[in-house]
C-alpha cells in the first residue's frame, strides 16, 4: 500500500476522524476541567462540530472538484466498501449541521446537560456519516448499528421517565427485529451473486437472466426495505414514530426526525439505485410496492396528523408523510429525482430542527407538549412565533421557503418521467397538510392564552440556533436552484459504476 493512498484514504475519512476528536475532547473537557456550568458541554461540542463541518468543507473544495484527479483516482477506498464521493459530502453536510443546532438547543433543557448525551449524539452522528459513505452490505451493516444502538440509548435518555422509557425500549425492540430481517435480505443477495459490494451486485444481476433471479431478488428487496423503511418512518413500518418522538427527549427527536431519516435514505438511494437493481427496472414487482408506500405513506402520514392534540406526536405524523414526498424521487429512478430527494433533505434538516427547536424553548417553561400552548405565543416570544412560522411555512411547501422548491423539484422529477399521477397525488397530500401546518399558525396568532403576559425566555444558544435555522430555509428558497444543481451532481453516483 502506497503512501499516497494512505493519504487519501485519511483525508476521506477526515469528517468521522475529526468527529472522533471531538469526542475524546468533549470526555476530556468534562472529566478535567468539571465546569460548573453544565451548559458548557453542549456549547463545546457544537463549536467541535462546526470546526469538522469547515473542515468537511474546505477538504471538499480543495481535492473533490468534479474534474480533480485525486477526486476520481481515490473516491473509492477500503476496498470498495466506502467511497468518498459528492453524495457523501451532501450527506456529511446534513449530519454535521443537524449535529450543531440540536447541541445548540439541548443546552437550556437541565435533564440533557450531561456528557453522557453529547457523546451519543456526536457516536450517531458518526455512524449516519459512515452510512452515507457505505457502499458494502457489511460497512453498511456496521454503520448502521453504530447509529442505531446510540439512537436507542438517547430515545430513552430520561431515565426516570415513563415515556422515555417506554420510547427507548419500543426504539430497540422494533429496531432490532427490522435489522434483523434486513440483515437476512441482505444475506439472500450474497448468496446468490457471492458479493456484498453494490456496485459489483449491480454487475452481476444485469449480466444474469432476471428471470432466474427474479424471485429471490424480490423476495430480498422487500426485506432489505422493512429495514430502511423503519429508519425513514416510511408505512407499514413508520409504528414506532409518534411513540418514540413524544417520548424521547424533545432536541433528540428533531436530531433523530432529520439526521436518521437522511441516513436512511442515503443508504436507500444507493442500495436499490446504484446497486441490488438499478433504474431499468421501472414496471417491475418491487418498483409499485415501493410506489404503493410512497402513496400510502404520504395520505396516511397527513390524514392522521390533522386529529394530534400533541405537537410533538403531529410532527410525528408530518415527518412520516415528508418521508412519503421524498420517497417521489426515489420511485421515479431517474437522476433529477434523487437530486431533487437529497435536496429535499437538506432543507428538511433545518426546517425540522428549527420546529422541534420552537418546541424545546415552549415546552421548557410550559411543561408541556399540547399544541394549545402555542396559543398567543407571537405576544409571549415574537422570535419563536416567526421561527415557527417559516418551519410551518416550509413544511407545508408555501413558497419562498426551502420547501416549496423542494416539493416543487420532487413533483417536477415525477412529470418528466411519466408518473404525472403521482405528482398529482403528491400536490393533493400536499393541500391536505396545510390544513394542520396553517392551524399551528392559527394558535399561535390568533388564540389568546391566560399568560399572554408572561414572556418566555429565549437564550442566546437557542436563538442563534433558531436564527441560523431560519436564514438557512430562506437561503435554500433563495438559492435553490444551485443548491439543486449541486444535489442533481451528487445523484450521478447513484447511476455509474
Amino acid at each position: 500500500m502506497s503512501p499516497n493512498v494512505t493519504l487519501s484514504w485519511v483525508l476521506a475519512l477526515a469528517p468521522e476522524i475529526g468527529l472522533l476528536v471531538v469526542l475524546f475532547m468533549v470526555l476530556i473537557f468534562d472529566r478535567l476541567f468539571k465546569p460548573a456550568d453544565r451548559r458548557q458541554v453542549g456549547l463545546f461540542t457544537a463549536w467541535g462540530a462546526l470546526a469538522v463541518l469547515l473542515l468537511t468543507a474546505a477538504l471538499f473544495w480543495l481535492f473533490q472538484q468534479p474534474n480533480s484527479a485525486w477526486s476520481a483516482a481515490e473516491s473509492v477506498f477500503w476496498g470498495g466498501m466506502m467511497r468518498n464521493d459528492l453524495v457523501t459530502f451532501v450527506f456529511r453536510l446534513m449530519f454535521l449541521s443537524a449535529l450543531i443546532l440540536t447541541s445548540l438547543l439541548s443546552m437550556d433543557v437541565p435533564r440533557l446537560q450531561r456528557i453522557e448525551y453529547y457523546a451519543l449524539l456526536i457516536t450517531a452522528t458518526i455512524g449516519f456519516s459512515l452510512m452515507a459513505a457505505s457502499t458494502d452490505l457489511i460497512m453498511i451493516y456496521v454503520a448502521l448499528e453504530t447509529a442505531s444502538i446510540s439512537s436507542y440509548l438517547l430515545a430513552g435518555f430520561y431515565s426516570g421517565e415513563t415515556r422515555s422509557a417506554e420510547a427507548g425500549m419500543k426504539y430497540f425492540v422494533y429496531g432490532a427485529f427490522t435489522t434483523a430481517v434486513m440483515l437476512y435480505g441482505m444475506s439472500l443477495l450474497y448468496g446468490v451473486t457471492g458479493q456484498t459490494n453494490l456496485y459489483l451486485l449491480g454487475s452481476a444481476f444485469s449480466g444474469r437472466q432476471i428471470a432466474v433471479v427474479q424471485p429471490l431478488l424480490l423476495l430480498a428487496a422487500v426485506l432489505i426495505t422493512v429495514g430502511f423503511a423503519f429508519k425513514t418512518s416510511i408505512v407499514p413500518y413508520h409504528f414506532w414514530t409518534p411513540d418514540v418522538y413524544e417520548g424521547a427527549p424533545t432536541p433528540f427527536t428533531g436530531f433523530l426526525s432529520t439526521a436518521s431519516k437522511a441516513a436512511g435514505f442515503a443508504v436507500f438511494l444507493r442500495v436499490f439505485l446504484a446497486g441490488v437493481v438499478g433504474p431499468a427496472n421501472t414496471g417491475s414487482e418491487w418498483w409499485a410496492m415501493l410506489v404503493a408506500m410512497c402513496i400510502i405513506t404520504m395520505t396516511l402520514g397527513n390524514f392522521v396528523a390533522i386529529f394530534q392534540t400533541n405537537i410533538k406526536r403531529l410532527l410525528a405524523y408530518s415527518s412520516i408523510a415528508q418521508a412519503g414526498y421524498a420517497l417521489i424521487g426515489l420511485v421515479t429512478l431517474s437522476q433529477d429525482g434523487s437530486g431533487a430527494t437529497m435536496f429535499y433533505l437538506l432543507m428538511y434538516v433545518f426546517t425540522n430542527i428549527a420546529a422541534f427547536g420552537v418546541v424545546i424553548t415552549v415546552s421548557n417553561v410550559t411543561k408541556s407538549d399540547d399544541l394549545k400552548d402555542l396559543s398567543g405565543l407571537n405576544r409571549r416570544s415574537p422570535l419563536l412565533a416567526l421561527v415557527m412560522l417559516f418551519a410551518v411555512l416550509s413544511l407545508g411547501g408555501i413558497p419562498p421557503t426551502a420547501g416549496f422548491f423542494g416539493k416543487f423539484f420532487l413533483f417536477k422529477a415525477a412529470v418528466d418521467t411519466g408518473m404525472w399521477w403521482l405528482a398529482l397525488i403528491g400536490i393533493l397530500n400536499a393541500f391536505i397538510g396545510l390544513y394542520y401546518y396553517l392551524a399551528i399558525i392559527k394558535y399561535m396568532y390568533l388564540y389568546r392564552s391566560e399568560e399572554d403576559d408572561v414572556a418566555i425566555p429565549v437564550s442566546r444558544a437557542a436563538r442563534v440556533g433558531l436564527i441560523a435555522s431560519v436564514l438557512l430555509i430562506i437561503y435554500l428558497g433563495i438559492s435553490a436552484n444551485s443548491a439543486f444543481e449541486l444535489t442533481r451532481q451528487a445523484a450521478a453516483a447513484f447511476f455509474s459504476g
